[in-house]
């Protein structure tokens, strides 16, 4: 009989199928917009474009996800924070 293992890192990172939960939902909103367009455009290209689509854009988020690269955002927060005035005016 197969044992499978048990996913004990849950509180660092939900994970489904490999991808974060996110990842997963981009992936799910893919494959059901594939599924309405194949309905309505019933082509052999257009099926096999699609399946080609979301089978790279499932390799891509498998890969954003191993090997993640760095976004930079702007600081939010000011380095220091005082409660100096910043204005010379007197507004009392």
């Amino acid at each position: 009989m197969k044992t499978y293992p048990t996913y004990r890192n849950i509180r660092k990172q939900a994970m489904v199928l490999g991808l974060p939960i996110s990842f997963f939902a981009l992936q799910m909103v893919s494959v059901i917009g594939s599924l309405l367009i194949i309905i309505f455009s019933f082509h052999f290209g257009v099926i096999v474009g699609l399946l080609l689509f979301n089978a790279l854009l499932y390799g891509a988020l498998g890969r954003w996800v191993k090997k993640p690269f760095p976004v930079k955002v702007k600081n939010t927060f000011p380095s220091t924070i005082s409660n100096k005035r910043l204005s010379p005016l007197n507004h009392a």
